[in-house]
């Protein structure tokens, strides 16, 4: 993409409601746009990210063998009614009426309407497990909605949900979950770690939040500090496999590691050294939650046994909150010049600034380098626009791309040119073709 004719509106001034690092950074970068309180239009930039984020969601879902749909936003009441949550949710959710006088709601979540498409359409144990999944826009009336898309009151979000016939199989889904989201985040270059929480609304007995740690996290963490040294890596995991999936949950949740509301600090003092204790701030990115019959059995979600007798089927569901991870991200990597985007998930895999645009070598030298990257499958953005290179730097850096290529006449006279880290600011210069090569490494 030639930035001369990309919608980037970038700000010069921080605009005075943003009160943490991400808002105030996505809103200069020109990635998102307030339509209403906690409600955001997603500019180009943004929406780059959003898909990106989104693809990972969606390919590391599906190599866990979980299956994608679609549901609407909104949804009958009186599915809700049945499942005795319609008045026990709370303002936060939206009620609304349509031309027929018949209730309606715009979905904070899907348990009663895939509950309904679960029974209409299976009825044998044979059909399970099953786990289906979407990823979907949703509404909380939240009272204050503020720091921008990380308590905003629409928002994306993936939501999964498993049947299964027993509660040791629904346990296992339980598990395959928390597995799939450790190599989710750490694709997306977050160290989330999952911590026993409470249930809140959708009720049940087992739940983990996934935190990404961060200084203006909304919720307090205790931690013991071994847990950050864990890593998911590229290990192979076979997702049907009871014993590999419980023992990467054990692995990663036998450390104490506990939002403020499930706190002890008895347990904490007497479970972690001393020296391993830590306090911090947590930024809350998925939850997995078990909760057996909950809504099965108010709802009639039953199948045939092997003895032929009808049972209630156990669930449980796993959201990832994908709009949320955008915020998340910046908040873990950026510095006081912009954003730092993980290489897994920027915008634009490398930018392409000219030091003298209408030089013809200069010019040139950044169209070759252009198409090389664009025939390797790779997105550059190219800054082609006739500006004072200070400010074309200062765009890089406040975008956050992780690469940036410099070409100018005095490198080009001795065939090379600058290629830049935005994460550690370390340069090199190289012929062109060198450059390239590296990124595709990088990156291929």
């Amino acid at each position: 993409m030639r930035l001369s004719r990309y919608f980037l509106p970038v700000l010069k001034e921080t605009p005075s409601e943003a009160q943490i690092a991400s808002h105030r950074l996505m809103l200069r970068a020109g990635m998102i746009k307030q339509s209403s309180a906690g409600i955001y239009s997603w500019l180009p930039l943004g929406f780059k990210v959003l898909r990106k984020l989104e693809n990972i969601v969606h390919e590391e879902q599906v190599r866990a063998g979980h299956i994608p749909m679609l549901m609407p936003t909104l949804q009958s009441a009186d599915l809700w009614r049945e499942s005795g949550r319609y008045d026990a949710y709370g303002p936060e959710m939206l009620r609304i009426r349509d031309r027929q006088d018949r209730d309606l709601l715009y979905g904070p979540t899907n348990e009663e309407l895939i509950t309904d498409i679960f029974r209409s359409h299976v009825g044998s144990y044979r059909d399970l497990p099953l786990t289906l999944y979407h990823i979907q826009w949703k509404f909380r009336d939240e009272i204050r909605p503020r720091f921008g898309v990380m308590r905003g009151r629409e928002f994306l979000m993936k939501d999964g949900y498993n049947f299964d016939l027993t509660k040791e199989d629904a346990l296992h889904a339980y598990n395959r979950h928390l597995v799939s989201y450790l190599r989710t985040y750490e694709r997306m270059g977050l160290q989330a770690i999952p911590m026993r929480a409470e249930s809140g609304p959708i009720g049940g007995d087992n739940t983990h939040e996934f935190l990404v740690l961060a200084e203006t996290g909304e919720s307090g963490v205790f931690y013991d500090s071994e847990i950050t040294d864990l890593r998911f890596g590229d290990r192979e995991i076979d997702y049907n496999s009871v014993e590999q999936c419980a023992e990467i949950l054990e692995e990663f949740t036998s450390r104490y590691a506990r939002t403020d509301d499930m706190h002890d600090q008895d347990a904490f003092e007497a479970q972690v050294p001393e020296d391993r204790r830590r306090e911090a701030r947590g930024i809350e990115v998925g939850q997995i939650f078990y909760f057996g019959t909950k809504y099965s059995e108010p709802m009639g979600a039953t199948v045939q046994g092997p003895d032929g007798k009808a049972v209630p089927v156990h669930m449980g569901s796993h959201g990832i909150g994908v709009s949320r991870l955008v915020g998340a991200i910046i908040e873990a990597s950026h510095d006081e010049k912009g954003i730092i985007w993980p290489e897994g998930v920027t915008p634009f895999h490398a930018g392409i600034v000219n030091l003298k645009q209408g030089d013809s070598e200069a010019d040139g030298a950044c169209e070759a380098i252009y198409a090389s990257l664009q025939a390797l499958g790779l997105e550059p953005l190219y800054d082609d626009r006739d500006e004072r290179a200070g400010g074309k730097f200062a765009t890089m850096d406040l975008i956050g791309l992780p690469w940036r290529i410099t070409v100018g006449p005095r490198g080009l006279k001795n065939g090379v040119v600058e290629l830049t880290s935005r994460r550690t600011s370390q340069s090199e210069e190289l012929p062109p073709e060198q450059a390239v090569e590296k990124l595709a490494k990088i990156y291929l």
